[in-house]
């Protein structure tokens, strides 16, 4: 093997979402400095992949096998950061691609973050909860030996929350002989998580949103949002732009995708769901089918779903003067090329939904210091984090006449290349 030989499970049939990010990182490349340029295939590649199997008894004593990954993308400016996510379709390149666009989101917002990310391909519907505790503390047991409040540090993402890092906590903790609560971030404030953090990454949307709205004169009472995904992300974004004065003219979920004109209560949606209710049974709005959700008229369009969303086919017909990314990856190079054609712009997630691991951050400094901040205090220092960052993009993408993605890539890479260019190599 040459040195520049990829590995087996980098090469074209496996790629999937790592393609994506490879395609991000090929645009950026030109833009990086001469003297950087040589540390530029450190992004290519992640600096670890590890792949476990997670046994688990099932209530009935059945033994089961799930196929679990940690994978750390990059740590030159940090210890590994990232979710962890339980999903039917998680893979090694989507884990490899999330824990890349850690290191660039990390890296974009200042914080001294490496990228790292993980997963079990597993349906958690289908578990109880002792067995979904007893998978959680297998795979903690599994992945233990990236594990550290120093070396890598886990967060709720998809289908997985505070219980989730309790046990998580409590698992690496036991091992440990002492209890550590800066390994995990995300967790229930009673074990030292951080006030504000369930509503981070929606409200680091709302920010970011906020500042590019003001960029084009685009005022948020009275705007037009349309949000795809209800989880933690959606529905917290969705509830600030409507206490903002915004109107949230549609919502796309697993059930459905629903539409009404004046405005959905994003309160009372949420309640009708806790109770069993399906979205397309909600009061007042009218269900529609899942492509017109893209070409609806509407002014800010907030995918927070899961990637791959927006593709070449469905970017044509958008109507929405701004995207603003939710959820990672949602965004395809084809369907971005389109966009930015046709003068939509498009906020992207490395850096709209980076108040999540922002506020994860806060959480990580107070569990450090045993010192914690009021809520208004965090969202005021996300505020300032997010709109600085957003500012920092926006001069870059100005200055070079770069779509904000690329423009975020540029801001991101310089200060991980920055970092590896000083380290050196060792030996």
């Amino acid at each position: 093997m040459t040195e520049n030989t990829l590995p087996s499970y980098l090469s074209p049939e496996h790629l999937g979402p790592w393609q994506t990010y490879l395609s991000q990182i090929e645009a950026v490349a030109p833009h990086i400095e001469v003297s950087l340029r040589p540390w530029i295939e450190t992004l290519r590649r992640p600096k670890r992949s590890l792949i476990v199997d997670v046994p688990l008894r099932r209530d009935n004593g059945e033994i089961v096998h799930f196929e679990g990954y940690r994978v750390h993308h990059n740590t030159s400016r940090g210890p590994g950061k990232g979710g962890v996510r339980y999903h039917p379709d998680v893979t090694l390149s989507e884990v490899m691609a999330l824990s890349a666009w850690m290191t660039i989101k990390n890296a974009v917002v200042n914080v001294p973050y490496g990228g790292a990310k993980g997963g079990i391909r597993v349906d958690p519907k289908l578990l109880s909860m002792p067995e979904l505790e007893r998978m959680t503390r297998r795979y903690t047991s599994e992945i233990n030996i990236l594990l550290g409040p120093d070396k890598d540090i886990p967060a709720p993402d998809m289908n997985t929350n505070e219980q989730v890092m309790a046990w998580m906590m409590d698992t690496y903790s036991v091992n440990q002989g002492r209890t550590t609560t800066g390994v995990v971030t995300g967790k229930p404030i009673s074990l030292g998580g951080s006030l504000g953090r369930r509503d981070a990454t929606g409200r680091g949307v709302f920010v970011t949103a906020c500042a590019a709205a003001a960029k084009i004169g685009l005022a948020i009472p009275g705007a037009r949002i349309a949000v795809q995904g209800f989880g933690n992300v959606g529905e917290a974004a969705a509830r600030i732009f409507h206490d903002a004065g915004s109107h949230l003219v549609a919502v796309q979920d697993v059930g459905g995708t629903i539409y009404h004109p004046a405005g959905i209560d994003p309160y009372a949606l949420k309640q009708h769901l806790l109770v069993g209710g399906k979205i397309g049974e909600f009061p007042g709005a009218t269900l529609i089918a899942p492509s017109e959700f893209w070409s609806l008229d509407c002014d800010i369009l907030v995918p927070a779903a899961v990637e791959g969303q927006l593709t070449a086919d469905n970017a044509v017909g958008i109507r929405a003067q701004m995207i603003v990314e939710g959820a990672n990856g949602p965004t395809t190079p084809a369907a971005d090329a389109i966009l930015h054609e046709r003068n939509v712009l498009v906020v992207p997630d490395v850096l709209a939904n980076a108040g999540g691991v922002t506020v994860s951050y806060f959480e990580w400094v107070q569990d450090f210091s045993s010192f914690f901040w009021t809520e208004e205090e965090i969202n005021a220092r996300l505020a300032r984090i997010m709109s600085e960052a957003f500012d920092a993009v926006w001069e870059v993408a100005g200055e070079r006449g770069l779509p904000l993605r690329t423009a975020a890539f540029v801001v991101a890479c310089k200060r991980v290349l920055a970092a590896r260019a000083m380290r050196g190599l060792y030996p």
